[in-house]
C-alpha cells in the first residue's frame, strides 16, 4: 500500500498549508485477500494501521471492565471494550464508541489538490468516535484502531491528517493516553469508486472476529447553488 497525498495549492502566501496524507484503501496492484474471505488493504501509515494482539496477550482487564465478544454487531451510539496493543509490550483496555457517521462530499476538499482519481471519485465519510483508557496501560501517540469496511468487503483505513480539516477534525491518540484519559475525535474513510460504507470495524488481525457498528448514515448536505441577481428592469417613459 503507498501513501498518496492530497496538497494545498502551492502558493508564497500559504505556504504553511502542509499536506494530508491519505493512506490509500486500494494498492494499485490491488489487495489481498484474507482468511475471512474479505479483501485487506495495506496501509504503510502506523497511525493508521491497527497493530494486532498477541493471542497469548497478557494485558490485565479491570475487573470492572467487560470485554465484547468477537464478531458483535454494535449500532452507533453503542460502546465495545476491547484489548488492544499498540506494540507487544505497549497495551490496555479500551471503551470504544462510534457515535456517528456522516457522508461528505468532494467539494468538503476545496483548496486542496486532489492529485490522482482514487480521491477525486471516492466517497467521503465522516465518523465521529470516543475512546476511552479504562485499562491499565499507556498506548499515547497511536491512531485510533477502527477500520472503514465498504460494500465489497475492503477495509478502509483512516485518513492521516498533518494539518486540520474543519469538516471532521481529526487527531491520533495523544502522546501520553493513560488509565483514564479520553478523546472525542472524528476519522476520515475514503472509498473507492463512490463506494458506499457499510460499517465501522475493530479488527486488530485477521485472525480477529470484528466487532462492526452500524446504522444510519446521514446524507451529504449539498452544496448552495448562487444565484445571479437579474437585472431590474427599466420603467417606460
Amino acid at each position: 500500500m503507498h501513501n498518496d497525498r492530497v496538497r494545498s495549492p502551492s502558493s508564497g502566501s500559504a505556504p504553511s498549508l502542509v499536506a494530508l496524507t491519505v493512506a490509500a484503501a486500494l494498492a494499485l496492484g490491488g489487495c489481498s485477500s484474507d482468511s475471512g474471505g474479505g479483501k485487506t488493504a495495506r496501509a504503510t501509515s502506523s497511525a493508521s494501521s491497527p497493530t494486532s494482539p498477541s493471542p497469548s496477550s497478557t494485558v490485565k482487564v479491570p475487573e470492572t471492565a467487560s470485554l465484547t465478544d468477537q464478531g458483535s454487531r454494535l449500532s452507533f451510539g453503542d460502546a465495545a471494550q476491547v484489548i488492544y496493543e499498540a506494540t507487544r509490550k505497549r497495551g490496555t483496555v479500551l471503551d470504544i464508541k462510534v457515535a456517528s457517521v456522516k457522508k461528505g462530499s468532494l467539494a468538503d476538499f476545496r483548496g486542496f489538490i486532489l492529485d490522482d482519481t482514487y480521491k477525486k471519485k471516492a466517497s467521503y465519510y465522516y465518523a465521529r468516535v470516543q475512546v476511552k483508557n479504562i485499562g491499565e496501560g499507556d498506548i499515547g501517540g497511536v491512531g485510533v484502531p477502527l477500520w472503514g469496511v465498504n460494500a465489497k468487503n475492503v477495509l478502509l483505513p483512516a485518513v492521516n491528517f498533518t494539518t486540520s480539516f474543519a469538516k471532521c477534525p481529526s487527531r491520533p491518540l495523544p502522546k501520553r493516553f493513560g488509565p483514564g484519559d479520553s478523546l472525542s475525535t472524528c476519522l476520515v474513510y475514503l472509498s473507492p469508486d463512490r463506494g458506499e460504507l457499510e460499517s465501522v470495524s475493530y479488527r486488530p488481525s485477521q485472525a480477529f472476529n470484528p466487532i462492526t457498528w452500524t446504522g444510519p448514515i446521514t446524507k451529504a448536505t449539498p452544496a448552495k447553488k448562487k444565484t445571479k441577481a437579474r437585472p431590474k428592469a427599466k420603467k417606460k417613459g
